[in-house]
């Protein structure tokens, strides 16, 4: 069970990474609709920022509780 151990704490960063790095995506798109003026681009990268930080918090509470549901 050690392996699979492992394998949840490292699904859980690659989870996190995926969700931090969807966020940097969604922050860079609405300042950049911010600095064009452009609704369009400000209302998708609120809706990127929102998703990364959804993808993040699901990697640290949810991802964990597998290594819980095997034990």
């Amino acid at each position: 069970m050690a392996f699979f151990g492992s394998a949840v704490d490292v699904l859980k960063v690659l989870v996190i990474a995926l969700g931090a790095g969807l966020g940097i995506w969604g922050a860079i798109n609405l300042l950049e609709g911010y600095g064009n003026d452009n609704p369009g681009a400000k209302s998708q990268g609120m809706k990127q920022l929102m998703a990364g930080g959804g993808v993040a918090l699901i990697g640290t509470t949810l991802v964990p509780l597998l290594a819980n549901l095997f034990s």
